[in-house]
């Protein structure tokens, strides 16, 4: 893989901060855009904008070609099919879809829903909230030492539903998510896969699981581009989560009936921009090619930990055996705030807090980390740049 060819199609890797090249290593955060793909929500805006699925002219009908298109390229991407394939915001919104539309209507008192402690707000929340609703139980796959899920716990009887982080947004942890959808669905469990940090990295396939969420900002997408995948027999016994224009089939003063999938889901005008602008995504990294930039990865993933390794006073959290690039640390006597300060002054951008995982930081017993999350036109030099000015901090706060 050429990345140095890669990355002129990136053009905000062309900036300048404090009169030095941009470093982006927020990847785990947001991923930057290739110009192919700003170039599609742009191309559609000045030449093919219209409602979609509301009008017989020709300019309409070419939108809604195009949305359709962009559903059957993410239903292609996941292995799946097109009907199954939801357009939301983001994973947030999808995974609220479920515990909205699927938790309300299904939890009861006594039954037991199960996420993890590395999992993210948006995972955890909306099913914190909606058990409690329902008088139902959260529990918690506990994190081992290493950064893994502990494959000793157990799921309870009453388990209704089992929803986690295909990978950690901290930890870079990849989990099993075939042996762990086999292990829930012993007891009958729903399960719900967040891939938001996973489908990235090209880990995407829909398993055995029943929804699977992911959002396009983090793959080289636009943002407000989100998918929601779910197994057609289990949408179709859901209730909508919103409701409005386009989802519906007949509404008459005694009641509504709803519209066939996908659109029983998607009320109101619907992202058309960005849902074709994160085709254009999936095009683009296809293009490329997951297998190479896996190895990329690795690469880039091998040498930051090698380089921090020499760093006095770093600690790194997570050595799980399967990972991503993501490298979440602490320097001794420095908050995480200062630390990503000094790395913003050498023009390298990195994401400093709880990264949205409180649950995880209480695990780990710290209040929160300074993370670099790698992608595909990142460079072995930009690793040493992190580690140099990373020893600079160390230095300060010796």
């Amino acid at each position: 893989m050429d990345v140095d060819a890669l990355r002129m199609d990136f053009p905000v890797l062309r900036r300048t901060f404090n009169g030095k090249p941009l470093a982006y290593l927020d990847n785990a955060a947001s991923t930057q855009k290739p110009e192919s793909v700003i170039q599609a929500v742009s191309d559609f805006y000045s030449a093919s904008y219209s409602n979609v699925h509301r009008s017989v002219s020709s300019l309409s009908m070419e939108a809604t070609q195009l949305f359709e298109a962009a559903r059957e390229k993410v239903a292609s991407f996941l292995k799946a099919k097109a009907e199954e394939v939801i357009f939301t915001r983001n994973a947030t919104e999808s995974l609220n879809l479920v515990a909205q539309a699927w938790g309300r209507h299904n939890l009861r008192k006594g039954d037991v829903v199960v996420v993890t402690e590395m999992d993210h707000h948006s995972n955890l929340v909306p099913w914190q909230q909606v058990a409690r609703e329902a008088g139902a139980k959260l529990e918690f796959v506990p994190v081992t030492d290493q950064g893994e899920l502990d494959d000793s716990f157990e799921f309870p009887e009453a388990t209704r539903v089992f929803s986690f982080a295909q990978v950690s947004n901290v930890l870079g942890t990849v989990n099993d998510v075939k042996a762990w959808t086999k292990k829930a669905r012993k007891q009958g469990a729903l399960v719900v896969v967040d891939g938001a940090a996973g489908a990235p990295h090209g880990l995407v396939d829909v398993f055995d699981a029943d929804f699977y969420a992911f959002s396009g900002h983090k793959m080289c997408g636009p943002m407000g581009a989100g998918v929601l995948w779910g197994k057609k027999s289990v949408l179709e016994e859901m209730p909508p989560f919103l409701f409005g224009g386009s989802m519906i089939s007949k509404v008459k003063k005694e009641g509504t009936t709803w519209a066939e999938l996908p659109a029983k889901f998607e009320a109101g005008t619907p992202n058309a921009a960005d849902a074709i602008g994160l085709s254009r995504a999936v095009d683009y990294l296809q293009r490329v090619g997951f297998s190479s930039i896996q190895k990329h990865e690795e690469k880039l993933l091998k040498t930051t930990l090698d380089l921090l390794s020499d760093v006095p006073g770093v600690t790194v959290y997570g050595s799980a055996k399967a990972r991503t690039p993501i490298v979440s640390f602490n320097l001794a006597g420095a908050h995480t705030h200062d630390v990503g300060s000094i790395l913003d002054a050498n023009a390298i951008a990195v994401r400093s807090g709880n990264h949205c995982a409180q649950v995880l930081m209480d695990r780990l017993n710290i209040a929160g980390a300074t993370r670099a999350s790698f992608y595909l036109y990142n460079t072995e030099d930009e690793c040493h740049r992190l580690a140099d000015a990373v020893k600079q901090a160390q230095m300060v706060f010796a």
